[in-house]
């Protein structure tokens, strides 16, 4: 018996063509050869054909040697075993060598071959791979050749496996597997589709299943097409393949015993999505249509086609799956590390450590999918510890055209999937047109997924029957395109065809259940055209939450205050250290340094009122999760909330022993990314609502990579689609001569999109506020993203801190008074925020100025008026405020309060303002500029 595939190595196509290589050399002179393979091509009978066939094919990548460590020829790609001592059984040495070749390029451009494309239209450049091609004679095909099959080795025709290799890399499916340098992983995915031939033949069951969810899938397009001319649907018609696909996929999530799904896709066929698979009752999609009162929506709502919805999916052995499918903008793949965030969630909830009971179906664009870095940034995050879900099923819904952009303008690559082959998955390529390809395709993808807990990816191949909408002409752009479409059949009655044609299926039968949903349909239309939908509040895990605009006081203010017994053993118990444990010495001097803040003999710094924060909800049970680059450490070496031992390298999580029914404190190191991390924890706030969920951007400047998710998820989502969110964006931010890209988070853009009561943004000033603030947010039941502005210099300013009695009894205040002026003796006031304050205020002290009194304010948004007025209530009426910022006057705050105090007025106080100029860029990146720049600002804001 000899080894089995699943143990033996795999040697490459350039190996291959190095030992072809080698035997043309031995062919010219013996001598030109290493001894080792002198030998062994000694012992091999002579190649009749052309060696030229050895090295026609370009190899795709180089791996390892050809030589075992004895120097001895080892088995080439794993297929049998050649040696000098073994040189054929049943078959000579250099007829296996050819077909091992050609077994490995099979599974390298076997793909290039296969039928993908329904309409024929498309062909790609690909090596040839008859038999002749690798020196295999006519008369070779019908001798014996050894082969591994379902880890053992057999003997089988060289015509046999050349027609199942066919068969099964150059069919309807087309497989990409060479990237994976996994050996085991690709070991198990050749086992799984070289093996012995499974059953491809679908049951009668699986027949009318997939008949029936095709024929629900066009008669809903063409229903509504038909109800509601020129209507923009974004139709899913010619690619009608992909509702009996969701169908089988999550059917077989549910006999894997998975129990939860998060779904996410384009608008393109939403509808479909909606009514035939999450089961929406149509009558809701089709008052929509109806949109019969106009005022109900007036600046709010969102567009039929990114709504989403949930439901649960029953499968056929009464097994239960909740799918729900998330609501998505335009920015098509954009919410795809959204959905992977909600599923973390889930399973987070559920103690699933595992990741096992729940999974993600992301639906994308092919042009999409190639086009849109976020979908980079979203595979990369498949297998990080801190943001894995137990790997991702990716449907392309391959129409072969963007818009009115057809690939070869879309692309610089062959396919629409080959970002996916950073990932150690494969890729099945699958004509949407063979229902039953798709389904053998369904299976083996979820049986990867369940096996190695990756991703993997289905490129359905079908096409788009119509323009981008309802209204546009394809044929404009794709004249002979649209000429092949419009002669095509449906996929629905190709395949009924095939099932008649078959013996399985009555053309009565069919026309039978087509009648019976357009009647159900017909049905649900009268229904929604009187249909008035209630407003849907908050349910399951958001039940008690609510939104809407910011309560008045009382209300809903929770105690962020803590005992200072508490808070001064809760911060002892953050600085013990396990035993053995060997800490960098300058962190065991901020140890020490904690610990005299813990006992009071010395003030609070940031991080410890952080730290503080997040170990007092931890304690009453409420999760916490930081994530972003470099938050472990903090990116200016700040909260050292996991340590590392200096001689093990082990790890300790400083919030992991603080009580035995704790919750967990998880600090996330986050890859180089914003938009796919950010994206991430929203999603994860979306399903965790009593979780402190923050995003830390490593500067505030570098939320500008993040646009898409703040603008069109984290503003928006409760006013379009009446999503509530917790999530916390902390942005640091201040001016200190870093530079354009190291000094503004960007205030401006926050309070230019903060209307409603939508977003909350602050620029906390004090170690208290911050740590009233975190606590007021994770407690309250009002659910609003919060954006925080963080300090840099601050974080170590010897004014900067506060006491434990701050954290004990203060809470947080949206403006700071000044304590330190007598008003009846201030003849202006400035107003400012947050770093500025303490150059202000040192600046008033070494000039003596006891008659400029300096109000900190704290939240910038929402922040009503009445909260001036009650600040500047001490002050003379005549007294002159004067708003001072660092940024340049047209950003910052200025823009937000000139267009708020109109006529620059609040209430009887004139209003000025001292900033730098308008500029086109942040700040400057001369850090001598800089500190020029801000003597003169100090100057001007108390300046007569």
């Amino acid at each position: 018996m000899r080894t089995p595939l699943s143990k033996r190595l795999d040697i490459d196509v350039q190996n291959m063509a190095y030992a072809a290589e080698l035997l043309d050399a031995y062919r010219e002179d013996p001598n030109s050869v290493p001894d080792d393979w002198r030998e062994w091509f000694g012992k091999l009978p002579q190649a009749n054909g052309d060696a030229e066939a050895f090295t026609n094919l370009a190899p795709p990548i180089t791996t390892s040697s050809m030589f075992n460590p004895t120097g001895a020829p080892v088995a080439v790609n794993g297929d049998h075993a050649a040696s000098a001592g073994d040189a054929a059984v049943g078959a000579d040495a250099l007829l296996q060598f050819c077909v091992d070749r050609m077994i490995t390029a099979f599974r390298a451009y076997g793909h290039l071959h296969s039928r993908l494309d329904p309409l024929g239209l498309t062909t790609t450049p690909a090596p040839p791979l008859s038999p002749d091609q690798f020196n295999i004679k006519e008369s070779d095909l019908d001798r014996s050749v050894y082969v591994d099959r379902d880890g053992e080795t057999i003997l089988t025709t060289v015509r046999e496996l050349f027609e199942r290799m066919q068969r099964v890399y150059c069919g309807d499916v087309g497989i990409q597997l060479q990237h994976i340098d996994d050996h085991v992983v690709r070991r198990w995915l050749i086992e799984e589709v070289e093996g012995d031939d499974r059953d491809s033949s679908l049951g009668r069951d699986t027949q009318r299943r997939i008949l029936q969810r095709l024929t629900e899938a066009m008669v809903f397009e063409e229903f509504v097409r038909k109800k509601y001319l020129g209507a923009k649907t974004f139709s899913l018609e010619g690619s009608e393949t992909l509702i009996p696909l969701l169908d089988l996929a999550i059917h077989g999530f549910a006999e894997q015993g998975i129990s939860e799904l998060v779904l996410a896709m384009p608008h393109r066929g939403r509808l479909s999505v909606l009514a035939n698979v999450i089961r929406q009752p149509p009558r809701e999609i089709f008052s929509q249509f109806e949109d019969a009162d106009p005022k109900r929506h007036i600046g709010g709502g969102d567009v039929k086609y990114h709504m989403g919805a949930s439901g649960d999916y029953v499968a056929a052995s009464g097994k239960k799956v909740h799918v729900s499918l998330c609501f998505n903008p335009s920015h098509l793949e954009y919410v795809d590390p959204v959905a992977l965030g909600r599923m973390r969630a889930k399973q987070d909830r559920r103690g699933d450590t595992e990741r096992q009971m729940g999974a993600v179906v992301l639906i994308h664009g092919d042009a999409a999918f190639a086009g849109e870095g976020v979908v980079q940034e979203t595979l990369n995050l498949s297998q990080l510890h801190g943001y894995r879900t137990g790997g991702t099923l990716h449907v392309i819904v391959n129409n072969q055209l963007g818009f009115t952009t057809q690939p070869h303008d879309s692309r610089s690559t062959i396919y629409a999937t080959d970002v996916a082959r950073m990932l150690q998955s494969p890729i099945f390529h699958v004509n949407g047109e063979n229902p039953a390809a798709v389904s053998q395709v369904v299976s083996l993808a979820l049986e990867f997924r369940r096996t190695h807990q990756r991703d993997v990816v289905i490129d359905m191949y079908c096409f788009r029957r119509f323009g981008h909408n309802e209204t546009d002409e394809p044929s404009f752009t794709q004249p002979l395109l649209y000429q092949a479409i419009e002669h095509h059949r449906s996929i629905r009655d190709r395949f009924l065809d095939n099932l008649v044609e078959l013996g399985q299926f009555e053309v009565q039968e069919a026309d039978e259940m087509l009648t019976q949903h357009h009647e159900f349909l017909q049905t649900e239309y009268e229904i929604g055209k009187e249909l008035v939908q209630d407003d849907r509040h908050p349910q399951n895990v958001w039940k008690g939450y609510f939104g809407g605009p910011q309560p008045e006081v009382g209300e809903d203010d929770p105690d962020t205050g803590m005992p200072v017994e508490k808070l001064s053993k809760m911060l002892v118990k953050l600085t013990e250290i396990p035993k053995g444990f060997h800490l960098h010495r300058k962190l065991t001097r901020q140890m020490e340094a904690r610990r005299a803040m813990g006992d009071g003999k010395r003030p609070l710094d940031w991080a410890s009122a952080e730290a503080l924060a997040f170990a007092s909800l931890s304690m009453a049970g409420r999760r916490v999760r930081l994530s972003g680059q470099d938050a472990q450490r903090g990116t200016f070496s700040q909260r050292h909330g996991v340590l590392h031992d200096v001689v093990t390298g082990k790890t300790h999580n400083i919030f992991s022993k603080l009580s035995g029914d704790q919750a967990p404190v998880e600090l996330v190191n986050s890859p180089l990314s914003e938009v796919g991390v950010l994206g991430f924890d929203y999603g994860y706030s979306l399903d965790f609502p009593e979780a402190l969920v923050a995003w830390e951007a490593q500067f505030g400047d570098f939320g500008n990579c993040a646009q898409v998710i703040i603008d069109e998820f984290i503003s928006g989502a409760e006013d379009k689609w009446n999503r509530l969110s917790g999530i916390v964006m902390l942005l640091p931010h201040g001016y200190e001569g870093q530079g354009p890209e190291h000094s503004s988070g960007r205030l401006e853009r926050f309070l230019a999109i903060g209307a409603e009561d939508n977003i909350q943004v602050a620029y906390p000033s004090t170690p208290a506020q911050y740590f009233h603030l975190l606590r007021r947010q994770t407690l309250r039941l009002w659910r609003k993203p919060l954006v925080i502005f963080t300090p840099k210099s601050l974080l170590r300013h010897p004014s900067a801190v506060s006491s434990l009695t701050e954290l004990a009894e203060g809470e947080f205040k949206p403006i700071l008074p000044d304590e330190t002026c007598d008003p009846a003796k201030v003849r202006r006031v400035l107003l400012c925020t947050g770093k500025l304050y303490y150059e202000l205020d040192s600046y008033r002290n070494e000039h003596q100025l006891d008659d400029v009194a300096i109000l900190r304010i704290e939240m910038l948004h929402p922040l009503r008026t009445g909260k001036f007025t009650d600040a500047l209530k001490d002050y003379a009426a005549d007294c002159p405020v004067t708003w001072v910022q660092e940024e340049p006057l047209n950003m910052g705050a200025w823009p937000h309060w000139a267009t708020r105090f109109t006529g620059h007025r609040i209430d009887d106080h004139e209003l000025n303002v001292v900033g730098r100029p308008r500029s086109a860029s942040p700040a400057t990146g001369s850090k001598s500029a800089h500190l020029w720049e801000q003597a003169d600002l100090l100057e001007r804001a108390f300046a007569d």
